[in-house]
């Protein structure tokens, strides 16, 4: 049994054939999945979702990409969104230093914005960070993040942010990243995070791992990142898989309280 613990359900790749999508999670072991919001109009579509199937969960929030767009009025639309019981976490929230869709310095105010919106709302955070790791940890550690954690998600930074990041008290999720034949430093980093602070996601429909490069990534496929983690953490003992299945799914039931 795994979880997603970081998907885009909501993408229109996924308006035709969201049914089959979940019936195929769910052959492949996968019983959960959360949902994420990245603007006011996919956090309500999030939660939408999470209301619509019992295997959804949601998050709400606003991505640097969108940083520059958000208004006042935003914040109080996100505030009742996340009040919804499905509702488990603040995010995608963050930096991104790749792309700059939205100006640094607007980045960085939204960022403490929100983790201060999700410090009310006693939720923990889904990180993103892009070539802004100095920044996203100094940001986290000066708005007291630690008090209500969360996690790095798609960590694809080197080991010195990883270690940062679990200091704070943050899980670190992979994704098919992980299957990629260039990924060794992220390999190396995957062996040292403790049992307890690791998690597996999809971010698809983006990432999709090997064996499946170049298709729509889905729910179902985050079976391929748990298979590669559990080689690399176990070498080939036949009950690896079974092992990182059980720890990733009590982190996630842990971190975002689901029953």
């Amino acid at each position: 049994m795994l979880v997603d613990s970081h998907v885009h359900l909501d993408d229109p790749r996924y308006h035709s054939d969201l049914p089959a999508v979940l019936a195929r999670a769910q052959e492949a072991g996968v019983h959960t999945c959360i949902t994420i919001g990245c603007d006011l109009a996919t956090s309500r579509a999030a939660v939408e979702l999470a209301n619509r199937y019992s295997c959804i969960y949601a998050t709400v929030g606003v991505h640097p990409h969108e940083a520059s767009r958000i208004e006042s009025s935003w914040y109080e639309e996100l505030t009742q969104l996340a009040r919804h019981p499905k509702v488990v976490a603040y995010g995608e929230i963050g930096l991104d230093y790749h792309y700059d869709h939205s100006p640094r310095d607007v980045q960085r105010q939204c960022f403490r914005e929100q983790i201060r919106l999700a410090r009310r709302l006693r939720l923990p955070l889904v990180v993103h960070t892009r070539e802004a790791q100095n920044d996203t940890v100094a940001i986290l550690r000066e708005e007291n993040a630690h008090e209500i954690g969360g996690v790095f998600h798609c960590f694809s930074g080197d080991q010195h942010l990883a270690e940062q990041a679990l200091d704070l008290g943050f899980d670190l999720s992979f994704s098919g990243i992980v299957t990629f034949p260039n990924a060794t430093a992220l390999r190396d980093i995957v062996r040292m995070v403790p049992d307890d602070r690791l998690l597996v996601e999809t971010d698809a429909p983006y990432l999709t791992p090997v064996p499946h490069r170049g298709k729509r990534n889905e729910p179902a496929y985050v079976r391929y990142v748990a298979e590669k983690i559990a080689e690399l953490r176990h070498g080939d003992d036949p009950g690896a898989l079974a092992r990182i299945a059980h720890i990733t799914t009590e982190n996630c039931r842990r971190l975002f309280k689901i029953s």
